[in-house]
């Protein structure tokens, strides 16, 4: 008999790791009680049902502060590294201003030291802070996507009160000399922040090794729940003063008002845990896997160019331009994978992204590019697949003329017909 209703599609390959990541099964199965028996507030400690919500919550802040070797007591739970980043960021500088004075009893709100190629969730809190009168230099990076420390040092000045740099940039995964900056930081007095998020599933993370006060954390990036972040808020000299963000409650040591997240806390803290027994291996295991699929790109497409270092760069993170073609028409070719896209659509042009432009010179055009973010579940043979569907792609965009003027486009759907917006996404 026949049947008019076609076979389910397969499910894409997923190698969109960088924006996020899927629920580790342990993870879930430690998050589940919360919802039901341990569904206590972890602030009324006064009753069992709090007082083994606040448990929880402190066992969860112990495997946290463990990833990163640091004192339990200077994990602060946020919903997400974009409030830790803004919290780190804003924190510290409206902490100076608040006191009339720099770090060196300066005049002035003070000055803070970042990249060009930091997360949104940094560049907009430090343009935020140009709106409340301080400066901000923002330093490009090298060739490589780097962010030389002898740069940092060149634009420090008496009047810095923070520096700003992330571990690991979350679109072409170069690695920042994180520690080369907190040294330099150190020796002048001046606080560091970092963004560590795409870098704490397979980076060691250390603060002291790393030579951070301020560490930006979020658990959807290691396999845990969206929703829940943390800041590493050092206690130890220096101690790191921060003005809160909310009002109304004064809860996490008064740094951080609101109700805490237990389910997500929890789910967390177990996704830490993992991360630091399995971190090494999970690298040696998908390093290969991104190298492979770069092969096999090169070997079809010898004109692609990789964006940024392949030395300083995360095992699980490829970043790759395809001269002549757009990212977003590309994306849209690509129905059985899951990636995403360095372009943005204006309503006037369709454009590279920051990142990747920060890259080249002006007069350089280096087409559309893809991030590739390979994870746990990836196989040898979904590289292979995932190549080939590339590659393909790639050829019938270049044998086929463009159907659709992008002049005036509003949206990407507009610009690409069957393309969806895919942003740079998070870290």
């Amino acid at each position: 008999m026949f049947n008019p209703t076609p076979p389910p599609m397969p499910e894409p390959i997923y190698l969109d790791h960088h924006a996020t990541t899927p629920c580790d099964p342990r993870v879930i199965d430690a998050m589940l009680p919360t919802f039901g028996e341990a569904f206590g507030n972890a602030s009324s400690r006064q009753h069992a049902h709090g007082k083994r919500a606040a448990e929880l919550v402190e066992g969860a802040r112990g495997k946290v502060a463990s990833l990163i070797a640091a004192d339990p007591r200077e994990i602060v739970f946020t919903s997400g590294a974009t409030e830790s980043d803004n919290l780190a960021i804003k924190g510290v500088a409206r902490w100076f201003a608040s006191q009339g004075h720099g770090p060196r009893n300066m005049s002035g709100p003070g000055h803070v030291v970042t990249s060009a190629i930091e997360h949104k969730a940094v560049l907009d809190s430090c343009a935020q802070l140009e709106k409340e009168g301080l400066q901000v230099t923002y330093l490009p990076p090298n060739r490589d996507g780097l962010v030389d420390a002898t740069a940092v040092e060149a634009a420090l000045r008496p009047e810095t009160v923070l520096v700003t740099l992330m571990l690991a940039n979350n679109e072409i995964g170069t690695i920042n000399p994180v520690s080369e900056v907190g040294k330099l930081c150190k020796e002048r007095g001046v606080t560091f922040h970092c963004d560590a998020v795409q870098g704490m599933s397979l980076l060691d993370c250390s603060v002291d090794a790393l030579g951070v006060d301020l560490l930006s954390l979020s658990a959807h990036k290691i396999y845990g729940p969206k929703g829940v972040g943390a800041l590493y808020v050092r206690r130890r000299a220096p101690h790191v003063r921060l003005q809160p963000l909310f009002d109304g409650g004064r809860h996490e040591r008064g740094v951080r008002s609101g109700t805490l997240n237990v389910p997500g806390i929890v789910g967390m803290g177990v996704a830490c845990e993992i991360v630091e027994n399995e971190r090494e291996s999970d690298a040696r295991r998908i390093k290969p896997l991104r190298d492979s699929l770069l092969a096999q790109l090169r070997e079809a497409l010898p004109d692609l160019h990789v964006n940024g270092s392949l030395e300083h760069r995360l095992p699980n993170n490829l970043n790759v331009s395809f001269p002549g073609l757009d990212g977003e028409a590309l994306v849209g070719e690509l129905r059985g994978l899951s990636v995403s896209s360095g372009a943005a659509c204006s309503s006037a042009t369709h454009d590279s992204s920051y990142v990747v432009k920060s890259l080249y010179e002006n007069n350089e055009t280096v087409g559309g590019s893809l991030r590739f973010g390979l994870g746990r579940s990836n196989s040898t043979d979904e590289v292979v697949r995932a190549a080939k569907e590339v590659v393909n792609a790639a050829r019938r965009l270049r044998e086929t003329p463009p159907k659709t003027s992008i002049q005036g486009c509003d949206s990407i759907s507009e610009c690409v017909p069957g393309a969806t917006s895919a942003s740079a996404h998070r870290k």
